[in-house]
């Protein structure tokens, strides 16, 4: 009784909130924010709360929460677009959407192809709010009984879940959680302070890389140079065709099915680690394997866009649940979500929902909401939308990159976190080259300072007990809900590697030659040697132990898949290489157009970024573009323009060079 009266205020201030107009304008503009970044492909959530996450230092907390679930809720929605339109992956959740949404847009029913997905996202995106709801209302008692080895070991469930189900080849995603992990303790150690990695000579890594680094770096330089080594029109043609209505009519006649893959997405959303790498192909390979004429799967079958679709938004839903209730992401986006939340002065985890339960309740009827908004938006907007593929990336990506270099430099306001930007890109390029999860290596950064905090507190209590007896000990580290959750990790481990055959990063993986992944999985070898062997020479026991331990398991799992990739042949899916199809094939070579990047950046280092922007632009317009110099002109003051006046609206500086420790400049130069 006492719980009902705890929680129906709490929904009514929830409510009462999300209701008030600045609350609803703040959603609003995360929604658009969202659109115009889901429509671009291969970028998603990650990406687009990482663009963000610098602008939340000293936002009010509940409009910064409103921008931030407005993007986070309408990316599953917008990245349709290029799914269907363009037959690329709008972002890791809507692979699936490609196999039938685009071979119906190409016979002409790109329009009933998009509202049916529009339909079934809306529906998903309610359902994963409703669900979260009553979770929260029926599992607040069991929340309130985690103590730190729960904590740890739910932990642990996600880390395993994200190495396991992260493609084909498990392997791959255990090295690349490992490799998460160890980047991710790169720094000052949380407890003694001892510095690992050799950070003694590079000062800016004592504090370890920022989580905005890691994510435009990891998703969205390696998307951004793919899509512009093409130097081609998104799309031949902006046309939609007809069958609006027939979509919406298509979403209800398969009822069943969106509600049955919307129940698959909030499941495996509420798995600590899963989320859009996973869930759009358990749904569609639910949809096949229940339907009794499976025949037009994969050439044009309407139920091969409504299953993942209803999925993908339901699990940010689902997602929430680790995150809100635990402080473990819940995917990829949630992991940069939880950073955003921190620099709101927010602390997810069993206190929020103690403490703070109508702030919890905001954020998830905020997600509908923005859901709503979402799809009627790009129902609105969707002839428009289809026209702005037919202009080349050539002409978007400077503007990219100019948005990225400046959301950089905001974490720590160093012109070396451009530096690091482009060294985490090139890892990001060829982690997508080579099929390694990145959201694997993602997630692993994110849970390691709190994977290391746990594990330092839980053994230093257990230790205590155990000196006053065994019993006191066991009975600590072994709670009914302790053990439960190692029972739940070790089938899943048992599970995902029997599922994992069956699970797609990439759409095309073709296979080349054995040299280039040898060559790359030996240098990610030899790192972890070396970061295993710099974690052994830490003074401190207590610094040591998790940087070692993680990097003994990695390094295990990196000499299996050495082993495994010698024996097998080149056609093996362990030697998948995105070089040997369509990457390879592009007319621009990929260091070429990554070297544009470093233009930019050592422009920066010697006049400031507005400068060096001004020359970036003009010269990447006028080269790679083929513009005139008066279109040129036009475009670079246009981007120019945006920026600086981005940087007054929000008060932010911009990098500096050499020439302004030499001269006295004005902002925006300064």
């Amino acid at each position: 009784m006492d719980f009902i009266s705890t929680t129906i205020p709490a929904l009514q201030d929830a409510f009462s909130l999300i209701l008030q107009p600045n609350q609803i304008m703040m959603l609003m503009a995360g929604v658009l924010l969202g659109l115009s970044i889901g429509v671009l492909p291969g970028l998603g959530g990650i990406a687009g709360l990482s663009l963000v996450l610098p602008f939340m230092y000293g936002m009010d907390p509940v409009s910064g929460l409103a921008v931030m679930v407005g993007l986070v809720a309408v990316i599953p929605t917008s990245d349709t677009f290029s799914s269907v339109l363009l037959g690329i992956p709008g972002s890791s959740a809507s692979q699936a959407t490609v196999l039938d949404g685009f071979p119906l847009s190409k016979q002409g029913h790109a329009a009933r192809a998009l509202s049916a997905a529009f339909s079934s996202s809306l529906f998903g995106g309610l359902f994963g709010a409703t669900i979260l709801t009553f979770f929260i209302f029926i599992a607040r008692p069991l929340i309130l009984a985690f103590g730190l080895p729960e904590m740890l070991m739910i932990t642990v469930l996600g880390l395993s879940m994200v190495a396991i189900l992260a493609g084909r080849v498990p392997l791959k995603g255990i090295v690349a959680a490992g490799l998460g992990l160890m980047v991710g303790t790169i720094g000052a150690a949380p407890a003694g302070g001892s510095l690992r990695m050799s950070t003694y000579d590079i000062p800016y890594l004592v504090d370890g890389f920022q989580l905005v680094i890691i994510g435009l770096g990891i998703y969205a330089i390696p998307e951004i140079v793919s899509l512009l080594r093409q130097d081609r029109p998104i799309s031949d043609s902006g046309e939609l065709g007809d069958g609006w209505i027939q979509g919406v009519q298509d979403w209800w006649q398969h009822k069943w099915l969106s509600i049955r893959c919307a129940t698959i997405g909030v499941l495996v959303g509420t798995i600590p680690g899963l989320g859009g790498s996973v869930v759009d192909w358990l749904a569609y390979g639910s949809a096949v394997q229940t339907a009794k004429d499976r025949s037009m799967f994969g050439s044009g079958d309407i139920r091969g866009v409504i299953a993942p679709e209803s999925s993908n938004n339901a699990k940010e839903g689902g997602g929430l649940v680790p995150t809100l209730i635990f402080g473990i992401p819940g995917s990829g986006s949630m992991a940069i979500f939880l950073g955003g939340l921190a620099l709101l002065g927010m602390t997810p985890g069993p206190q929020m929902v103690r403490s703070n339960l109508d702030v919890t309740y905001t954020i998830v009827w905020s997600l509908a909401l923005a859901n709503v908004f979402g799809a009627g938006l790009c129902i609105l907007l969707s002839k428009y939308i289809a026209r702005l593929t037919t202009v080349r990336f050539t002409v978007v990506a400077p503007y990219l990159f100019m948005l990225i270099a400046f959301a950089a430099f905001q974490s720590r306001q160093s012109t070396a976190d451009l530096v690091a930007l482009i060294g985490i890109g090139i890892v990001g390029i060829l982690l997508r080259r080579f099929d390694y999860s990145r959201p694997a290596f993602l997630i692993g950064f994110v849970l390691a300072s709190q994977s290391e905090i746990f594990v330092n507190q839980v053994f230093q209590i257990a230790g205590a007990r155990f000196r006053r007896g065994a019993e006191y000990g066991w009975d600590y580290l072994l709670s009914p809900i302790t053990i439960g959750l190692i029972i739940i990790t070790l089938v899943s481990i048992v599970v995902g590697i029997k599922a994992s055959k069956n699970i797609r990063e990439n759409i095309d993986s073709p296979t080349g030659g054995k040299r280039a992944p040898l060559i790359f999985l030996g240098v990610v070898t030899l790192y972890i040697t070396w970061a295993s062997i710099d974690a052994a020479l830490v003074p401190r026991l207590q610094d040591r132990v998790f940087p070692l331990t993680i990097g003994l398991v990695t390094l295990a799992g990196c000499i299996v898949l050495l082993v495994r990739m010698v024996q097998k042949p080149a056609t093996d899916d362990a030697f998948i290489d995105l070089e040997q199809g369509e990457d390879g094939d592009a007319p621009h070579g990929l260091w070429r157009t990554l070297a544009w990047f470093g233009y930019l950046l050592a422009g920066t280092f010697l006049f400031g970024l507005i400068i060096a922007l001004t020359g970036f632009l003009l010269a990447f317009f006028r080269t790679r573009g083929g513009f005139s110099w008066i279109r040129s002109a036009l475009c670079t003051a246009l981007g120019l323009f945006f920026i600086i006046g981005l940087g007054a609206i929000l008060g932010r500086d911009f990098p500096p060079g050499l020439l302004q420790s030499y001269f006295d400049l004005p902002w925006p130069f300064t």
